[in-house]
C-alpha cells in the first residue's frame, strides 16, 4: 500500500506518517522507485498509534508499548511501563485541575465586580 493510501484510510497526513517511521512506530519498504509501500496491516496499527497518543503517551512511551501490542503479550515490563504512564498522567490531570480552579476563582472574583462609571 502507497503511503497516500494509507494516510487516506487511516485518516493521518503523509507527514504523520513519516514522522511514525523516524520515530520506529511505523515500517515500510520501497520500491525500485523509491516509494514507500506499507504491508496490509499499516491502517490498523497507525489507528492504535493514533490512540495511544491521544490518551496522552509520548512517543518514547508508544514505541516500547507497539511491541507489546503486537505480540499480545501482556508481560510486567508492559505492565510496569502503563503503570508509570498512569501515574504521570495523574499528576497532569492534578495539574490541569489547580489551573482549572484558579481560573474559576479569576472568573468568580471578575462576575462579582461591578463596573465603574467612566
Amino acid at each position: 500500500m502507497r503511503i497516500g493510501e494509507v494516510a487516506a484510510r487511516s485518516g493521518v497526513s503523509v507527514r504523520s506518517l513519516r514522522y511514525y517511521e523516524e520515530q520506529g512506530l511505523l515500517q515500510s519498504t520501497r520500491n525500485p522507485g523509491g516509494q514507500r509501500r506499507y504491508p496490509e496491516g499499516a491502517v490498523d496499527r497507525v489507528g492504535l498509534i493514533q490512540k495511544l497518543y491521544a490518551s496522552g503517551l509520548p512517543s518514547r512511551a508508544v514505541r516500547e508499548i507497539l511491541p507489546f501490542a503486537d505480540s499480545g503479550e501482556v508481560s510486567s515490563e508492559l505492565l510496569d511501563l502503563l503503570v508509570a504512564e498512569r501515574d504521570r498522567l495523574d499528576r497532569r490531570l492534578a495539574e490541569l485541575q489547580e489551573v482549572r480552579d484558579r481560573l474559576d476563582r479569576c472568573i468568580g472574583e471578575a462576575h462579582g465586580q461591578v463596573p465603574r462609571d467612566s
